[in-house]
């Protein structure tokens, strides 16, 4: 064996004895976590997507609600006293699953409308009926510094996929979507409804 055989060998020792210690006991910190990490990806251990996923995954543990959420001011919403006109003008124009139903104020939403769940108002025998407080499901509020690992917990055993976010105060301050916490993890995900930017070739029919 040579020099360089020895060298590399060596180098090849100390980095799967530190990986042993990583795993035969907690790690000291996230640096240490990050650096093993960066080590496996360089020796194709990982590819570039598995070590993102795994970045992505550690840092959910450190962010919050407030900084992934869609802020109030952006918030697509209807009220409470909407006919089916109006909600479904809101439906179409957003072209969101799940539409937040408030009352004469942003800080009292009452519940969270699916607009999939108004097609059962266009059969022939319902064309008539609609009742909005009917319809609406309960929605799910966290605190905005709610930790996102934590927060992913809450929306799977809860079966929900949107949350409202609340401040210290108890008002509205946005809400986060089961989507947003998983392109935390896996990057963008983007949808037939998303807008492409403009350096970007749109290459759908």
């Amino acid at each position: 064996m040579n020099s360089e055989d020895r060298s590399t060998s060596g180098s090849s020792r100390r980095w799967l004895e530190r990986l042993s210690r990583m795993f035969g006991s907690e790690p000291q910190d996230k640096e240490e976590l990050y650096e093993l990490l960066k080590e496996a990806s360089e020796r194709h251990l990982l590819d570039d997507d598995a070590l993102s996923m795994m970045e992505g995954a550690l840092l959910v543990s450190e962010r919050r609600a407030r900084d992934v959420m869609t802020p109030r001011s952006k918030l697509e919403v209807v009220n409470q006293d909407a006919d089916l006109e109006e909600v479904l003008g809101v439906a179409i124009e957003s072209s969101h699953s799940r539409l937040p139903v408030i009352s004469e104020d942003m800080d009292e939403v009452l519940g969270v409308l699916l607009p999939k769940d108004l097609l059962c108002c266009f059969r022939q025998e319902n064309r008539t009926i609609f009742k909005l407080s009917e319809m609406m499901r309960e929605a799910l509020f966290v605190p905005e510094s709610m930790r996102l690992n934590q927060l992913l917990k809450k929306l799977k055993l809860s079966r929900n996929h949107m949350a409202i976010v609340v401040d210290e105060y108890g008002s509205t301050a946005g809400l986060v979507t089961l989507e947003d916490l998983l392109e935390q993890i896996v990057g963008d995900i983007e949808d037939e409804h998303d807008t492409p930017d403009d350096d970007q070739v749109n290459i759908r029919p």
